[in-house]
C-alpha cells in the first residue's frame, strides 16, 4: 500500500513540477473568492457557480497544459498562433452577437468572445517580434509592432467594443515599454490621441458610448437611467463599510438593484458583503499575482519571456484598475469584468492560458541567445 501511494505522490509531483506554486496557489485562493461571489451575487444559484467552476476546471487544465510547454517551442508557434486568434475577430463580424456589436459567437454550449483571446496573443507576437531585434527597438521595428498591435485592435474596434480594444492596445503598449522604447514615441501619441479626440466625439463614437461618459461625468443627472449603475453601484460600496454586510447578505444585488451583478459589478458584490477588509485582502492576492509575474520577468534571461511575462503581469494590473475604477465612478463604464471574480467562460479561460505561458516561460529559463 505504501508503494502504491508512493508512486503515486511521485507521479503526482511530476505532473505538478512546471506549475510555479506561488502562482498556483494565489489563483486558485482568487478562484474560490470569485465562486463565493458569484454564488451570492447570483441569489445562490448552484447553476451559475457550478458553470463557473466548469471554466476554472477548464482553465486550470489548459493551464497545466501550457505550462509544460518548451519555451523554445512557445516562441516558435507564436506567429501562427497570432495569426489563427485574428480569424474568429473577423468571423464574429459577419455571424456574431452582442447588446451593443458582434462581440460573441455562440457555439451553442459556450459563448465564445474573440476579443478575450487577443489580449494574450498580441503581447506574446509583439514579444515575439522585437525579441529578434536589437533592444531598445530601432525605428525600423516599429511598423511591423505598429501593424501587429493594430490588426486586433482595429477589428475589436470594428466590433464596437471599445473597452476591450483599449485593454488589447494597452498590453501591446507595455511590450514596447518593457522593450526600452523611447517616453518621446508615447508622449507623440497621447498627443496624438488628444488631437483625435474630438473627430471621434462627433463621428466615430456611438450615442451609448457617448451616454456612459456624459454619465461619468455626472451619474446624478439621469439617476433612474443611465446613471443607474454608477449609482448602485456607489451604494452597494458604502454599504460594506469595514467589515461587510456578511456572504449573501448584500442587498443591493439580492434585491436586484445593482445591474450586472454577477458580470461587471461582481466586485461591487464583493465589496458590501466583505466589506472594506475583504477588498483589501483580493487586491493583496492581486498584488501578489502582479509581483510573481514582474520578478519572474525580471529573473529571466530570455528576452521573449522578460517582455511577455512583464506586459502579461502589467496588463492585469490595468483589468483591476479599470473595473475598480469603473465600479467607483472614477471611470466610465466600459464593460471591462473583474479577472478571475466576474462570471465568464473566456475571459477566466484565457487568463488561466497566459498564467500558463507564464510558468512554461518561467519553467525552462531559456537562455537569450
Amino acid at each position: 500500500m505504501s508503494t502504491i501511494l508512493r508512486f503515486l505522490a511521485d507521479l503526482l509531483l511530476r505532473l505538478l513540477r512546471s506549475l510555479d506554486p506561488f502562482l498556483f496557489v494565489a489563483l486558485l485562493c482568487l478562484m474560490g473568492v470569485g465562486l463565493a461571489t458569484l454564488y451570492s451575487a447570483s441569489n445562490e444559484s448552484v447553476r451559475m457557480a457550478s458553470t463557473q467552476g466548469v471554466f476554472f476546471c477548464a482553465g486550470l487544465f489548459v493551464l497545466w497544459l501550457a505550462s509544460r510547454v518548451p519555451a523554445h517551442v512557445l516562441k516558435q508557434f507564436t506567429p501562427p498562433i497570432y495569426a489563427a486568434s485574428l480569424l474568429p475577430l473577423v468571423l464574429v463580424l459577419f455571424i456574431g452577437s452582442g447588446k451593443y456589436g458582434n462581440h460573441w459567437i455562440n457555439l451553442g454550449f459556450f459563448n465564445f468572445q474573440p476579443s478575450e483571446m487577443a489580449k494574450l496573443t498580441l503581447p506574446m507576437m509583439l514579444a515575439w517580434h522585437l525579441d529578434r531585434q536589437r533592444l531598445p527597438p530601432a525605428l525600423g521595428a516599429l511598423p511591423m509592432a505598429a501593424l501587429i498591435i493594430a490588426l486586433p485592435v482595429g477589428l475589436i474596434l470594428l466590433q464596437r467594443d471599445f473597452g476591450t480594444a483599449m485593454l488589447v492596445l494597452a498590453s501591446g503598449v507595455f511590450v514596447l515599454f518593457l522593450a526600452g522604447l523611447s517616453w518621446w514615441w508615447f508622449v507623440a501619441a497621447a498627443g496624438g490621441v488628444a488631437a483625435i479626440a474630438p473627430v471621434a466625439w462627433f463621428w466615430l463614437l456611438r450615442p451609448y458610448q457617448k451616454d456612459r461618459i456624459l454619465t461619468f461625468l455626472n451619474p446624478e443627472s439621469d439617476p433612474m437611467g443611465a446613471g443607474w449603475n454608477i449609482i448602485q453601484s456607489k451604494i452597494a460600496i458604502g454599504g460594506g463599510g469595514l467589515l461587510g454586510k456578511g456572504w449573501g447578505q448584500g442587498t443591493q444585488s439580492h434585491l436586484d438593484y445593482l445591474p450586472e451583478h454577477t458580470t461587471d459589478f461582481a466586485f461591487a458584490v464583493l465589496s458590501e458583503e466583505f466589506g472594506w477588509i475583504g477588498v483589501t485582502a483580493v487586491l493583496a492576492l492581486y498584488l501578489c499575482i502582479i509581483g510573481r509575474c514582474l520578478w519572474i520577468a525580471a529573473d529571466s534571461r530570455d528576452g521573449y519571456a522578460r517582455l511577455f511575462v512583464g506586459a502579461w503581469g502589467l496588463a492585469l494590473m490595468v483589468y483591476v484598475l479599470v473595473n475598480g475604477g469603473m465600479i467607483s465612478g472614477l471611470l466610465p463604464v466600459v464593460g471591462v469584468p473583474m479577472p478571475l471574480i466576474s462570471y465568464g467562460g473566456t475571459s477566466s479561460v484565457t487568463m488561466l492560458l497566459g498564467f500558463g505561458v507564464v510558468m512554461a516561460l518561467k519553467a525552462r529559463r531559456a537562455i537569450h541567445r
